[in-house]
């Protein structure tokens, strides 16, 4: 079952779901919009290696926006912090940002319960594309779960601004 937008409302009040800071005007029928926060994050190098850490460039978008390029990977964050223990978070990015050519989240739309922090972002622009923190990018929904609960405690754990990929911690890598 998903969450409804008065359940939302009712939850987020009561502490069953957290979303700092909240504001009544994000409430949909069936999920709450996130916004935009004012970092991204690009790899720099030309070859991402998944079972090493990659470095990455910082960019502040300011009140002027910041355009996105084609063909390249960039890393944003919400501004809003999210997480519940009881119920499963997902996030998709809205219509009207897909209607301008943004994919937002498109692999790894779901939450774990216990997640609270910032979410990252993968944004991917299918031709330039002016952003501006705060700008309404995705909607979170929040399904019921059924079992018992293992609550995540994983390494993006209390996530704050874009999170470059861990991956490299999940994996031994062989030695040559």
């Amino acid at each position: 079952m998903i969450l409804t937008g008065p359940e939302i409302t009712e939850a987020a009040s009561d502490g069953r779901i957290v979303i700092t800071p909240f504001d009544p005007v994000q409430v949909n029928p069936n999920s709450y919009n996130v916004c935009l926060g004012d970092k991204l994050l690009t790899y720099t190098e030309d070859v991402i290696d998944p079972y090493h850490p990659n470095a990455t460039r910082e960019i502040t978008i300011g009140e002027d926006g910041y355009v996105l390029q084609p063909d390249q990977l960039y890393l944003g964050h919400t501004v809003e912090q999210v997480g519940s223990d009881l119920y499963v978070p997902l996030l998709f990015g809205r219509s009207s940002v897909g209607r301008l050519g943004l994919f937002v989240e498109i692999t790894a739309p779901i939450g774990d319960i216990g997640f609270h922090g910032q979410w990252t972002l993968m944004l991917s622009p299918v031709r330039p594309l002016r952003v501006y923190p705060g700008m309404k990018i995705g909607q979170v929904m929040f399904f019921v779960s059924l079992g018992e609960v293992d609550l995540y405690q994983g390494k993006y754990q209390a996530s704050a601004g874009p999170q470059e990929s861990r991956y490299y911690k999940d994996v031994a890598v062989p030695t040559t």
